[in-house]
């Protein structure tokens, strides 16, 4: 496993963190076990969220870290104000209220870094930088940031915390994978993929901000399970989304290159998908992952003994014909 720091926590964060969204009340066994395989594999860090599950997920994590008297060496990623049905939850009082029944499922009384899960770009930033900053105070949160928040809106987040001598978001979490992003899976995704977000890319590298990014694999695009000849006959049993996302010619021709790649080094096509991810030199990732089994968790932490070349980068995502 490899770590990183970063300047707002003194806990080092591997770069793989594993997800919660699997996770259940009703199989506290299971969970517990996939918890332990993802520790035993290096990973300390984990990403959680209020709307995952009705607050199941966030249960099974919180008694785990509290079985297992691990939590200060944890680094929790949790997220709050996602939308719902009949409203838009980017408000001081839903942050407020995600914030403190997450504490309470999670066991604990702060998260490492806390993420806002929605944007509103009808909310001014102001009064959303102010009680990001007062649970900061209160030591509920250790920093704060943004998951699916353009920059733009990042940067006046932070204007106006500078000129109001507050903290600031600091991280950010956004979609990333080798695969254009051609649709959005769902209302107010924002991605950092494919060519025509370049300008999003050059922002985070110039401010190394950290990512936390989400779907390295592309929704199942980069699972090993599909493929260009077999996509007709199982288009309708896949994740429909991952389909109106994904399923075109650009990305199946990068799925072929993944493909080839992978046979030849002996390794599986999400291994290749997720170190292009981890390698990006210029941007700081740390991929969020969603393994479901023990063995995955295993194949996550094997991806750092993989080294792509700079050409074989260029080549995976179509931007030279050969990859030496």
């Amino acid at each position: 496993m490899e770590y990183g720091k970063v300047p707002w926590s003194d806990k080092r964060i591997s770069r793989v963190l594993q997800g919660t969204i699997m996770l259940s009340t009703d199989d506290l066994e299971g969970g517990f076990a996939l918890l332990d395989a993802a520790w035993a594999t290096g990973v300390n860090a984990f990403d959680c969220a209020a709307l995952y599950g009705g607050g199941s997920c966030e249960r099974v994590l919180g008694q785990w870290m509290e079985a297992r008297g691990n939590r200060d060496e944890c680094f929790v990623l949790g997220k709050s104000a996602h939308h719902n049905a009949d409203r838009r939850r980017v408000t001081p009082w839903d942050i407020t209220a995600d914030i403190h029944d997450s504490l309470a499922r999670q066991r604990t009384t702060y998260q490492d870094l806390h993420c806002l899960h929605r944007d509103d770009p009808e909310v001014e930033v102001g009064p959303i930088v102010d009680i990001l900053n007062e649970h900061l105070d209160a030591g509920r949160i250790r920093a704060f940031g943004g998951s699916n928040w353009s920059t733009a809106r990042l940067e006046e987040a932070n204007e106006y915390a500078a000129k109001n001598g507050l903290a600031g978001f600091v991280a950010s979490s956004p979609n990333y994978s080798l695969a254009n992003e051609i649709e959005v899976p769902w209302e107010g995704c924002l991605s950092i993929s494919g060519p025509g977000r370049a300008a999003d890319r050059e922002w985070y590298a110039g401010r190394r901000m950290p990512l936390f990014t989400w779907s390295s694999i592309a929704r199942g695009f980069f699972t090993g399970k599909l493929t260009r000849a077999n996509f007709e006959a199982i288009r309708d049993d896949v994740d429909q989304s991952m389909v109106t996302s994904y399923c075109y010619e650009e990305n199946f021709q990068r799925l072929d290159r993944v493909e080839e790649l992978a046979a030849d080094r002996g390794i599986t096509v999400a291994q290749v998908a997720l170190a292009w991810v981890l390698q990006d030199p210029d941007l700081d990732v740390y991929a969020l992952v969603g393994a479901r089994a023990p063995e995955e968790t295993a194949a996550n932490a094997q991806v750092f003994e993989i080294e792509l070349t700079p050409a074989e980068r260029q080549w995976l995502n179509l931007e030279r014909d050969s990859r030496d």
